[in-house]
């Protein structure tokens, strides 16, 4: 279940906000306001990243370890959810975890499909979006090579 506490990016990852400290959740409230405020993707962006980086600049922390805390990392979904909005990003969905899985694991689509047993062809038009794999299929085919799909909340509750 999510609580309160939680928030949840478009690619379903939590961030316990209760993690963070009483100036971070006070800062991500600030951004949360900001985004709704200014509403164009490209500004939100220019404001958020100089923003994050004024709050940490006395902080000590290298610029990926600030990446890596849950301000910036809500800063940033933030902004991913404005130019979803705009139409100049889409949602993600299987295929960019699909993508991201053969790249990581596999050194070609090739080799991807023979451990599988999916087709290349078939792969090649999944990708371009224009075929979809049966969930059967793609759950058939990710246990050969030892992963499952996962279920995920649809509404994250960013802004």
């Amino acid at each position: 279940m999510i609580q309160a506490i939680d928030y949840v990016d478009l690619k379903g990852n939590f961030i316990c906000v209760a993690d963070l400290d009483a100036a971070e959740q006070k800062f991500v409230a600030e951004l949360k306001r900001q985004a709704k405020k200014i509403a164009d993707w490209n500004g939100f962006w220019n404001h958020w990243t100089h923003a994050v980086a004024e709050f940490y600049k006395e902080s000590g922390l290298t610029r990926k370890q600030i990446r890596e805390t849950g301000v910036y990392r809500i800063a940033q979904d933030l902004g991913s959810r404005l130019a979803v909005e705009a139409g100049i990003a889409r949602l993600p969905d299987y295929r960019d975890e699909l993508n991201e899985l053969i790249r990581s694991q596999f050194q070609t689509r090739r080799a991807f499909c023979e451990a599988t047993g999916l087709s290349e062809d078939m792969l090649s038009h999944v990708f371009a979006g224009r075929k979809h794999l049966a969930i059967d299929t793609l759950a058939d085919a990710l246990q050969r090579i030892g992963f499952a799909l996962k279920i995920m909340p649809v509404k994250a509750n960013g802004r």
